[in-house]
């Protein structure tokens, strides 16, 4: 058997990213989802009270977030279909364009938490209040490593295998459906 065909064989048993990285977000995403499950029932308990706390939180922040965050997912993809089809520049400008719509949501997302800690919103403020610095403080702490992640491989980029960067690229895409699930418990759905 030809080692061509053996690798296409290969391909089709073993996910792009390897097997880890879709373990780690298999367990994530049910992480966030038995929180958001929570939370929801929470919600079902006291919804006048969820409601006036929800009131409190800046929905423009959290859309322009959600921009930043699937333009940068849209990038990292780009990205990585151009090193597949070995085209460079495209590689890289989709690396940095990924990376800098990702700092812009950690940066916004820093902002939106400085104000609601400076109008004294903390963690025991109210349930909602709990669950709001846990989910999207879990899930800020995500996008940072994702956005290590994303300089260690732009560091390696000339020498980094498809498997790695794939596997990044998965994580970052972890976070981006998980922000899809967040924004709208938190924000959008009273």
């Amino acid at each position: 058997m030809n080692t061509t065909n053996q690798k296409e064989e290969d391909a089709i048993w073993y996910p792009p990213g390897g097997i880890l990285i879709w373990l780690i977000v298999f367990v994530e995403v049910i992480t966030f989802c038995m929180g958001i499950g929570s939370l929801v029932y929470d919600k079902t308990q006291n919804p006048s009270g969820f409601l006036s706390m929800q009131n409190q939180l800046n929905r423009s922040f959290a859309f322009w977030n959600t921009i930043f965050l699937l333009t940068s997912g849209f990038f990292l993809a780009m990205s990585v279909y151009a090193k597949e089809i070995q085209k460079e520049s495209m590689y890289l400008y989709g690396l940095l364009f990924s990376m800098f719509f990702g700092m812009g949501f950690l940066i916004l997302k820093f902002l939106e938490f400085y104000d609601k800690w400076t109008l004294g919103f903390t963690l025991d403020e109210s349930v909602f209040f709990s669950y709001y610095w846990l989910l999207t403080g879990f899930h800020y702490l995500h996008v940072a490593v994702g956005l290590l992640i994303l300089f260690i491989v732009f560091i390696n980029r000339k020498t980094i295998e498809l498997v790695n960067l794939e596997a990044g690229a998965i994580f970052w895409h972890m976070c981006d459906l998980i922000w899809l699930i967040l924004y709208p418990a938190l924000y959008l759905i009273q």
